[in-house]
């Protein structure tokens, strides 16, 4: 297992996925998004879940991030 400073707070589909980045720049916190399936993809191989993402944050803006992320989930909810 690799050490890495940065903290998966999120998966989901690419439309809330965006969401969320667009949230947390707004708040100054610099995400990642992973998306394997765009990586089998561009390497030729097949995706079993389109669209499917996650999202990273640095440890230190994990806190704040956690909540942008809590705020996004209670509005889908409703």
């Amino acid at each position: 297992m690799s050490n890495t400073s940065y903290t998966k707070i999120f998966s989901g589909s690419f439309i809330i996925i965006q969401l969320a980045l667009d949230r947390l720049n707004s708040a100054g916190i610099n995400a990642v998004v992973k998306d394997e399936s765009e990586s089998g993809r561009l390497a030729g191989f097949g995706a079993s879940i389109q669209g499917y993402q996650e999202l990273y944050v640095h440890d230190d803006e994990l806190s704040q991030a956690e909540r942008i992320i809590s705020s996004i989930k209670e509005e889908l909810e409703t």
